[in-house]
């Protein structure tokens, strides 16, 4: 009896406890309630694309609107290739057909919210990144229509987590946040990185742990993470995303 209010006081204190804070303090925000009424426009964030002819790559992330920007965010892709003359964004979403091209600006607001750069990669290395990010696109298992659900996944950012981990050159993570990112295609139970610096296991994004050089230390419960960055090294918090340097 004592081991299970033990977990049950840990569950609260590491999972659910900054999750009720994270609501109580999105609960005190003036936010838009509809759709309609949000800011979907450039944050102005990302150069003007023929400034440089450089290739580029920008992963994205914001909170998005109603109870879920309380605790989740939605992740996006961004890329331009050499000399390009425009950024081609992608986002998985729950309608239509889910993978969208360009249906916003690269660097929009989403539903009023700003976004945040989760990682950015230029000049050479992201001229040979951009045609794996485009074949790890491609060949996402669920890019059908009805291929989206919000909760536990596949959603927006299962999407991105999966180009992620299918190119790990791009070295980054998404944030705690990100609700979905951790549900593994295919029912996967085990899923170990190309360049095997990160090791992930799940319970259908459900109940699971992340270990290695990018994700640092992990634990996954009801798709909110709680854990440790060690490569810039900070604190993981569900719903509040990452303290530290």
């Amino acid at each position: 009896m004592k081991t299970v209010k033990r977990l049950f006081l840990f569950i609260f204190i590491i999972f659910l406890l900054p999750t009720f804070a994270s609501a109580g303090l999105w609960a005190m925000k003036d936010r838009p309630l509809r759709w309609s009424d949000a800011r979907w426009s450039s944050a102005g964030i990302l150069p003007k694309p023929e400034e440089s002819q450089d290739a580029a790559i920008y992963v994205f992330s914001a909170m998005t609107g109603g109870l879920k920007g309380a605790v989740a965010s939605h992740a996006w892709i961004v890329f331009k290739e050499k000399g390009a003359k425009a950024y081609t964004r992608y986002d998985k979403v729950g309608w239509g057909n889910p993978i969208r091209r360009n249906h916003r600006d690269p660097d929009a607001f989403w539903y009023s919210n700003p976004p945040q750069l989760v990682t950015s990669i230029t000049g050479a290395k992201a001229e040979l990144l951009i045609p794996k990010i485009e074949g790890a696109i491609a060949a996402y298992p669920y890019a059908e229509p009805g291929g989206y659900t919000i909760w536990p996944g596949p959603n927006s950012n299962t999407f991105v987590a999966y180009v992620l981990r299918t190119v790990p050159e791009l070295g980054a993570v998404l944030p705690p946040h990100a609700v979905g990112r951790d549900y593994l295609p295919n029912g996967e139970f085990l899923h170990i990185d190309d360049d095997w610096k990160d090791v992930h296991m799940t319970l259908r994004g459900l109940i699971g742990v992340s270990v290695g050089a990018r994700s640092g230390f992990e634990l996954h419960f009801l798709g909110l993470v709680a854990g440790l960055d060690l490569a810039a090294p900070g604190l993981k918090v569900p719903a509040l995303g990452r303290l530290g340097i």
